[in-house]
């Protein structure tokens, strides 16, 4: 591979892990940039970065940057997006990707039409289990996908300050960790879901703070998953196919599966990857899709298949976020 010039906008704890992955890829990062300059320039002295930008716009202008990593609050995503692309910038954002469909189905016309590579930073999409589960999905091993349920809930205070909860910082379950749960069923789904039909309950400030959805598509396969922000439940997936079923638990960063065979009961361990990799998964993909010019990697359709969903069960909800009311 050429040598493709990275940079970040946002300095947080996945900026962090961005700059370290890209030591595990024995490189350093190019560029930072972040609203308070005082913390990219002690992100850029942490990391050794080559350029600190004086202002965002900067790091979109120049013109030594290849990619750049946007890993600031979901309702910032779309501008910044546009700004990156329109200069010439490949893009790997932090999910969920856009507010809405509206916007992201905007960013996917934009990039295609300058050639550029547009993907989510989704781990689900880039663990090397779940590349072999998928393998072994599409080959017969597990027969066909029936049902699945996920669990993902988190335990977070009540500071209506904080983004989990904050409408002005698009705060919500959905957005925040149901993103993983959609694109899980998504992935093991043949089609995508034509019937969804959820439960949702309100913090008060507004946004989901506990949800349940029941998803199916036109081949009868189904999905149950179970959403909170106040209360903790396992982050587990577990996946029926007439021959048997996969379990996986800490899916987002998973990197082993327990496969129970129906018929004999057997069990088998799947193991591959470290779930402390997730990022240097990402961002190798990332690279390879600009190298070889094979988009695909990125799973970029799956994504506008998830948003799509998250944008119906908002609509239903009577959800929406300051920039879609204007």
């Amino acid at each position: 591979m050429r040598a493709l010039k990275w940079a970040v906008l946002g300095t947080g704890v996945i900026a962090n892990e961005m700059a370290m992955a890209l030591g595990k890829m024995g490189k350093k990062l190019y560029g930072v940039a972040n609203r308070t300059q005082s913390k990219a320039i002690a992100f850029g002295e942490k990391y050794g970065v080559e350029k600190v930008y004086d202002c965002i716009d900067d790091l979109f202008t120049d013109p030594n940057v290849d990619i750049v990593y946007l890993t600031t609050p979901h309702n910032t995503h779309y501008p910044f997006m546009k700004k990156a692309l329109e200069h010439g910038k490949h893009l790997l954002v932090e999910k969920s990707i856009t507010l809405n469909s509206q916007e992201l189905n905007e960013m996917v016309a934009l990039a295609a039409s300058k050639g550029l590579v547009l993907a989510e930073a989704m781990t689900i999409w880039h663990m090397p289990i779940y590349k072999e589960l998928w393998r072994r999905a599409q080959a017969g091993d597990f027969g066909r996908m029936q049902i699945m349920t996920l669990n993902f809930g988190s335990f977070k205070p009540y500071d209506m300050n904080n983004r989990f909860f904050n409408r002005n910082l698009a705060g919500g379950a959905l957005l925040d960790i149901g993103v993983y749960a959609l694109s899980f069923a998504r992935s093991f789904m043949d089609a995508c879901p034509t019937k969804v039909q959820s439960q949702m309950r309100p913090c008060v400030t507004g946004v989901d703070e506990q949800a349940t959805i029941l998803l199916q598509n036109d081949l009868g396969q189904m999905a149950t998953i179970a959403l909170s922000l106040h209360s903790k439940q396992p982050k587990r997936a577990m996946v029926s196919f007439d021959r048997g079923y996969l379990e996986v638990m800490e899916y987002p960063r998973g990197d082993k599966a327990i496969w129970v065979d129906a018929e004999t009961g057997r069990v088998e361990e799947i193991s591959v990857g470290a779930r402390e990799n997730a990022l240097y998964y990402e961002m190798i993909d990332m690279e390879e899709a600009i190298c070889t010019g094979d988009h695909s990697r990125m799973l970029l359709p799956l994504t506008q298949d998830v948003m799509t969903l998250m944008t119906d069960l908002r609509t239903a909800w009577g959800l929406t976020y300051p920039e879609e009311d204007t």
